[in-house]
Formats: C-alpha cells, structure tokens, sequence
C-alpha cells in the first residue's frame, strides 16, 4: 500500500467517525449552545451565501443554512475553509442539509449525519453553534433528532410548511415533526425562522423574515470565484440567478414539490372547477378563452381564440391541453382546433372576470420564468412597444418545442424580431428599445397573460 493510499483511506474527509456518538447509529453529538447575554436580543440571521471575511456590517447575526444545499455543500466536502469567516459571526447553525419527503431514507440519515457532523466539528474549532432540526414523515422520526442534548437551544424554518406563492401550507406535517421534537429533545429556545405557527408551543424567539432578509442588508456583495464554484448546479453558475428574488429560503422539508398547488391569482381560478364545466374568460382586448374542467374537476383542455399579437404560428382559434403533475399545471404544445369546435356540449358554462393589469405584472424575474416554464403565452408593453413571449411552441410541426419573443403585429414584424430560445434565461436577455428585458420584467405593462 501508497503511503498516499494509506493516508486517504484513514483521512478524517473519508472516515468522520471522530465524534462518536450515541446509540446504534453513532450520530455526531452537538454540543449545547452556552448562552451568553444579548445572544437572543433582536435577533436577525444572515444566509451562509452572503457571508465573507471583509464583512463589517452584520457581525451580530447568526449565520444560517436555510438554503438551497447546492450553495453550502463545501462545508462538508472542506470544512476548514470558512471557519475563519465563520467565527466572527454571533453563533452558527448547524447546515440544513435537506430532507425532503420524497428523498430515500438513506439520503435523510445521511443529511442527519452531514448536519451533526459539521455542528459538532465547528463546535470543536471553538465556534458556537446551534443544532438546526428538520424532519421528514413518521419514520424519520427515531433518528432526525439524534445528535442534539436535552434542553438545547435549536433551530426550525417554518416558511418551506407556510402557505406562499401558489402553495398551500403543509403545516400537518411540520407539526407532527414540531411536536415530537418537543417531547424528545425539550428544547430550552427555540429560534424560528419566519412567522411560527399558531399551534406551535415552547419558548420560541421568533427572527422575522423580511428584516433577515438580502433587502435590509446594506452592503451589495461582488462575486469571488470560489463563489461561482460552490454555487454550481447542473452546470449552471450562480450568475445566472434570480437578481430580484436571490435565492429561495427555507428549503429543505415537507415535499420537495411544494405544497398541494391553489390558484395564485385570479384568474387561475379558471383552472379548478365542476365536472363538464366549460369556463369563459376573456383578454384585456375581449378575446375569449375558453377552458373545460374535466371530470376530476381541474382543466384538461383551453381554447384561444386569439392569435395573442403572434399570426405567425398561432391559428385563431387553437387549443393547447392542460397537463397535471405534482408540478403543478403547464400547457402541452399547441394543436389546431377548428375540427374539434363542432358539436362539442357547452350548456354548463361560467364566465371568470378579466385580470387587471397588477393581477398580471410579474412581481420577481422567478414568477416570469415560472410562465415560461409551464407554457404561458404572454403579451406585454415597455416604451409604447407590444411584445410576446410564448413558453411551449415550435418552430415546426415536428420540432421540439421551444420558447420565444418578438414584437407583436403582422406576420413581417413577427418574423422580423422573433429570437427562438430554449430557456426563459435566454428570453430575458432580450432588449426591448434599449432595455435588456431581464432589468425591466417587473416593469412592463402585461396586457395578457395565460398562466
């Protein structure tokens, strides 16, 4: 055997077994969290993202991992490179490695390991440190919340089980976890992130959202390269992020999907009705739109009869199916509908009002892209200019289906500036007059919008 092989083998990076643990499964322990005065006073948490060692400004936050994990896996892979920044702030939560519903159980146990684990090396190093608790159903119960002494001070985020963008809450399964924590670990303090539940009992310090949040932050981060590395997914560098919405807090629990979808604004409405239900809903302009409810009460099928500024590619009228997925709902690509018009039963019918112009605007670059992914067709002013941008047609008949934008009108103008695009990020790079769409989305005046 290598001297190089030997070491590798029996290096802490491999084996992690220096903290040993308890019971069966020999889960690192964390150890309390030694109070010290103020420590709880006004607290507010900084994301792990936006910390870095020429930081001034928010010393006093505690740093947090309610984060996506893509943007904090390097604390396991190298623990030793941030202690350093680590250390000056407040105290530390320990990483909230997820534990989605739908991941295998091995992937929870693991995550459980990789939390404990770091809390207890950081913990080691001298850092101060709190244990954060997550959970996934029943059965994670008799591990998730190993690791953690009675009447320690511990961690929760309520805002992945709250009710938020299209979602329902899934606050049944946060408080069957909530609950068992409490009789298993009796925490002393609890810090909550986000607005606790009503239900939930215990001496709970409450650390608002918003105030934590990127926007109360007074100082506006440049990227270092060792950023852009850690912050990879799928290729996919951080630089191509969501500059309104930076990144999503409170990941990592309940279903990975989300909670069951609702209409997340008025007229999505339309999607949720009777059985054999035929509903009419009309555009800013009076085109209709006509939705059937199939018989398990959500849409299946929506007829346009509007080409939304586009002649090019869209027939008047023309149907696009409706799919269904834990998703939530999307457009299946555009088929012709004439043929399908005659003889069809619209006795049972409803009319839903029009969106008005804020029901449409898309409030953060994410909303936008969300439209695009699901196939919205989409039709918006800037500068006294229309444009559409449309989430699921094809070049071809045959083709894949792809995104694209151009400036509405006549077949010559649709042609003229079109860009064909295979992602809503390549769309928001386009200029409409002298703005690059990506600056002015949350600006522009929606006259139409379908998802």
């Amino acid at each position: 055997m290598t001297e190089e092989n030997y070491n590798y083998r029996t290096s802490q990076k491999l084996l992690r077994n220096q903290f040993p643990g308890k019971g069966k499964l020999k889960i690192p322990i964390i150890p309390k969290f030694q109070e010290s005065p103020g420590d709880f006073d006004d607290l507010l948490l900084i994301g792990f993202d936006k910390t870095h060692l020429e930081d001034q400004n928010h010393l006093d936050r505690m740093v947090h991992f309610f984060l996506y994990d893509y943007r904090f896996e390097r604390v396991w892979k190298n623990p030793d490179n941030d202690i350093e920044k680590l250390s000056r702030y407040r105290a530390v939560l320990s990483p909230d490695f997820s534990m989605y519903l739908e991941m295998a159980p091995v992937m929870q146990l693991y995550n459980v390991f990789r939390n404990r684990w770091c809390g207890a090396y950081w913990a080691s190093k001298g850092l101060r440190v709190i244990p954060t608790v997550n959970w996934g159903d029943e059965s994670t119960f008799d591990f998730c919340f190993e690791g953690i002494e009675k009447g320690s001070v511990v961690a929760v985020s309520t805002y992945m089980a709250s009710e938020h963008d299209n979602r329902c809450d899934q606050k049944e399964w946060f408080m069957a976890g909530y609950n068992e924590m409490l009789r298993r670990i009796d925490p002393e303090k609890i810090i909550c992130y986000n607005t606790p539940f009503p239900e939930m009992q215990g001496n709970i310090i409450h650390v608002d959202y918003e105030r934590s949040s990127w926007r109360y932050m007074n100082y506006e981060r440049s990227f270092h390269r060792e950023d852009l590395d850690a912050f990879k997914i799928g290729g996919t560098s951080s630089n191509n992020r969501d500059t309104i919405e930076p990144y999503l807090i409170g990941k990592g629990g309940g279903s990975a999907y989300g909670g069951e979808i609702k209409p997340s604004k008025p007229e999505d409405e339309r999607f949720w009705g009777e059985p054999g239900e035929t509903k009419y809903t009309y555009t800013a302009k009076g085109e209709l739109i006509e939705t059937l409810i199939g018989p398990d009460g959500k849409a299946y099928l929506e007829i346009h009869h509007t080409n939304h500024g586009f002649p090019k590619y869209h027939e008047v009228p023309h149907q696009h199916s409706i799919i269904w997925d834990q998703s939530g709902f999307h457009f299946g690509k555009e088929q012709t509908t004439k043929s399908f018009l005659y003889g069809r039963n619209t006795n049972m019918a409803t009319w839903v009002g029009t969106n008005s112009l804020e029901d449409n605007r898309f409030k953060t670059i994410s909303d936008f892209k969300q439209c695009m992914r699901r196939g919205g067709e989409v039709q918006f002013e800037w500068n006294g200019v229309l444009y559409c941008c449309f989430g699921c047609i094809s070049p071809a008949a045959d083709a894949a289906p792809k995104m694209v934008i151009c400036q509405a009108g006549s077949v010559e103008v649709n042609t003229r500036t079109e860009k064909w695009c295979d992602t809503a990020d390549e769309i928001l790079e386009y200029m409409v007059g002298g703005d690059r769409l990506r600056d002015v989305i949350t600006q522009v005046k929606v006259w139409e919008r379908t998802i």
